[in-house]
């Protein structure tokens, strides 16, 4: 008994094709491949970050620390000064006494033995001889000058007050009357010592 066997299947017609197995896989890089470019990529990508990174953070560095620096300099407190001992009053030193001093005052006039009726004014003064020489008091080394400006030589013996001509030694002093003609209003007298020497003004109170 032979056997016949079947020529080539042929396909169904109209139903479903017969089963195909899947084509074998492409041949590619291995895992360890792979992963060595994944790490060696990343290893790259750290690198450049890390170099921007400090290339930035350097200069902030430098202005932190600077700033930082000035802000701890001028923010660091101040070391106290040293306490010095504290000064002592400056005691005042009386001004030297001018050589010859006036004073003067007003008074009334007192007619004496050559008055001849006619209108005079008298100043009371007082000199002090505070020099280390003596001088001379006269009455004609003494003016009168009133509130106007005009000045009175002194009129002698017509007030019997009148200051005594007399040489004062240092630490003395003479008080008399200093008279001129008319009647003022009496502003400050002038001393002048042997008439030449300078002149010494005391004001009318």
């Amino acid at each position: 008994m032979s056997h016949q066997y079947p020529g080539p299947q042929q396909p169904y017609q109209g139903g479903p094709a017969p089963y195909m197995p899947p084509p074998p896989p492409k041949k590619g890089m291995s895992g360890l491949a792979i992963t060595g470019i994944v790490l060696g990529g990343i290893f790259a990508l750290i690198v450049v970050v890390g170099f921007i990174g400090a290339a930035a953070g350097g200069g902030n560095d430098s202005s932190i620390d600077s700033k930082g620096s000035a802000d701890r300099t001028s923010s660091a407190p101040e070391a106290a000064p040293a306490e010095r001992p504290a000064a002592k009053p400056a005691e005042k030193k009386e001004a030297p006494a001018a050589p010859v001093k006036v004073t003067a005052e007003k008074t009334t006039f007192a007619p004496g033995v050559l008055h001849d009726g006619g209108a005079y004014t008298s100043v009371r003064v007082t000199i002090m001889n505070n020099s280390d020489k003596k001088i001379s008091v006269n009455p004609l080394y003494f003016t009168i000058t009133d509130t106007n400006g005009t000045k009175h030589t002194a009129e002698l013996a017509v007030d019997e007050n009148q200051i005594d001509t007399v040489d004062l030694a240092p630490g003395e002093n003479i008080s008399g009357a200093v008279t001129g003609k008319g009647s003022f209003t009496a502003k400050y007298v002038t001393y002048v010592d042997g008439l030449l020497g300078e002149g010494v003004r005391g004001n009318v109170s």
